[in-house]
């Protein structure tokens, strides 16, 4: 079963749908209990990162998700749920993220009449071909909807979008995943990737 984390923070049912249609046994919790049972886990979310580490704070499912991915069974963090995986962000001085992986949130820069936030299609770069990635070409296209993006301050970025900076648009940490972009909202390339971690979690890991 893959758990589906609820903390308020949106998209989720459309996650859900997206799990399902491929054939997933997928759940919406807010349980901490059936997070730990879980053979794999989705955090998805939109919002902003101050308000998803005080609702993930408030509902006790902080440390479960930190001892679930230092378990090493396959977890997927999506849009926000990539952000707070991380230490900090400019959108909530002050706050502390999960920092289960070193690095910042900054803010896109709105210069050169660039619009913010980043909505639409574009184009990754690969630096894996494995993982999520498995199956899909070198410069796929994905659905982002965004204001911040994530610099890593260690070697776990798979896949970088260019938005007037470059933007870590996925990382892969063991069997940790994270993507910037919307699989559910990416058409065939983004069922394609919930494919390959419906595989790894049907394996136990990749």
């Amino acid at each position: 079963m893959i758990a589906i984390l609820d903390y308020g923070a949106g998209n989720l049912r459309s996650v859900e749908k997206a799990l399902r249609h491929i054939g997933c046994d997928a759940a919406v919790t807010g349980d901490p209990e059936v997070l730990r049972r879980a053979d794999g886990a989705v955090l998805p979310g939109v919002g902003a990162f101050g308000d998803a580490m005080r609702e993930l704070r408030a509902r006790g499912l902080e440390g479960p998700i930190v001892d679930y991915i230092a378990g090493g069974r396959p977890f997927l963090g999506i849009c926000l749920g990539l952000q707070v995986l991380f230490e900090r962000s400019e959108e909530s001085p002050g706050a502390k993220g999960l920092g289960v992986l070193r690095g910042s949130v900054l803010r896109i820069p709105a210069d050169g009449g660039r619009k913010v936030p980043h909505i639409g299609w574009n184009s990754l770069d690969l630096s894996e071909t494995g993982g999520l990635f498995a199956g899909l070409d070198a410069h796929p296209f994905v659905y982002f909807v965004h204001s911040y993006y994530v610099a890593a301050e260690e070697p776990v970025v798979t896949a970088t979008a260019e938005y007037g900076v470059s933007i870590h648009a996925a990382v892969r940490k063991g069997n940790l995943f994270a993507v910037q972009f919307h699989p559910e909202k990416s058409g065939a390339v983004g069922i394609q990737m919930l494919r390959n971690f419906a595989a790894a979690v049907e394996k136990g890991g990749v």
